[in-house]
């Protein structure tokens, strides 16, 4: 357990979404101080972000704010009274198919909240800014032996939150430039794992199938994705944060587990998971998708010595254990 750099607080935007959750509790586990913002939108249900907020709340070292991130003076007045040191920005709205119906709620949290943590961080004098980009970014292109590198094009994405995602990484590298402060971005590949995302594909199939509806299954099963245990995702965020760049450096990086899993595998495991059939409806790809994801982790092992542990049909046998305790 890495020892807390300094004693001023971390800023943590998007502590009660499902991977802000699982960063707050590590980092209060290894000694920091941590200040969380979110806004508990409805993108999803917010009991369950109201659930994984209580979790945090009771804690002596957390302080929870409900505050909208595009709100550009609040989120810096926040940041410089309480002399936060290193911020780590999760907070957007996600969701590639839900961007096509809702594309302004992706300028206001994803454009002008990244801009607004960025102001944030240059008038407060952080240290260290980790902020959540995309595996999107790559855009749609078939799978190779080496996996995604962060030194490969990025500039054709085929959805609205792609492209959002690839704008923050460029106002950030602009940021680190003009104005000195450090930034690493982290391109996660397809996180799972308990406490996760309804909107995700491995949430919405346990929920059907457990009520014994038929799964829509789109890109005819032929898709594949790096699928990550969120506990990997946390091991890989907090190595970034203990290795900033130099001043006036920016960095991307691939979290990932670098070992794609085809869709129809995923449901396989998921069924022996669960221990249920579950009934296919095919259906073709959706706008906005892409055909498969692939992590190269070079970068992130040689830098903080990352290394995924926890395999697909082990994760989800912790998620289905965690969805069974949680909803009954």
């Amino acid at each position: 357990m890495a020892a807390p750099r300094g004693v001023s607080p971390v800023l943590v935007t998007g502590a009660a979404g499902f991977i802000g959750l699982h960063v707050v509790e590590r980092l209060l586990a290894r000694g920091e101080t941590v200040i969380g913002v979110d806004n508990f939108n409805a993108y999803y249900d917010p009991a369950l972000k109201t659930a994984r907020a209580a979790r945090l709340e009771a804690r002596p070292d957390f302080t929870m704010v409900r505050m909208d991130i595009a709100d550009h003076a609040a989120l810096a007045a926040l940041a410089k009274t309480a002399g936060v040191g290193r911020v780590i920005h999760l907070a957007a709205q996600a969701g590639v198919r839900h961007s096509i119906e809702n594309p302004f709620a992706y300028e206001r949290s994803n454009l002008a909240g990244h801009l607004s943590v960025l102001e944030a961080c240059r008038h407060a004098g952080v240290e260290h800014l980790v902020y959540a980009s995309s595996s999107s970014v790559y855009g749609d292109r078939p799978l190779n032996g080496d996996g995604f590198r962060e030194t490969d094009p990025a500039e054709s994405p085929v959805s609205l939150y792609a492209a959002t995602k690839r704008s923050c990484e460029l106002l950030s590298q602009s940021y680190a430039r003009l104005y000195g402060f450090p930034q690493s971005g982290l391109r996660f590949f397809t996180v799972y794992g308990p406490w996760g995302r309804p909107d995700m594909a491995y949430y919405g199939f346990t929920e059907k199938m457990l009520r014994g509806e038929p799964i829509e299954v789109y890109g005819e099963g032929r898709m594949a994705r790096d699928f990550t245990y969120v506990d990997d995702i946390v091991d890989g965020v907090l190595g970034v944060l203990d290795h900033p760049p130099p001043a006036g450096g920016h960095e991307l990086y691939n979290i990932g587990d670098n070992d794609p899993v085809g869709l129809m595998d995923m449901i396989n495991t998921l069924e022996a998971a669960l221990g249920l059939k579950a009934v296919k409806v095919f259906r073709p790809m959706q706008p906005g998708d892409v055909t498969a994801t692939f992590a190269n982790i070079d970068k992130l092992q040689a830098l903080c010595g990352y290394r995924p542990k926890v395999k697909l049909a082990e994760g989800l046998k912790r998620f289905v254990a965690w969805r069974r305790a949680y909803a009954g």
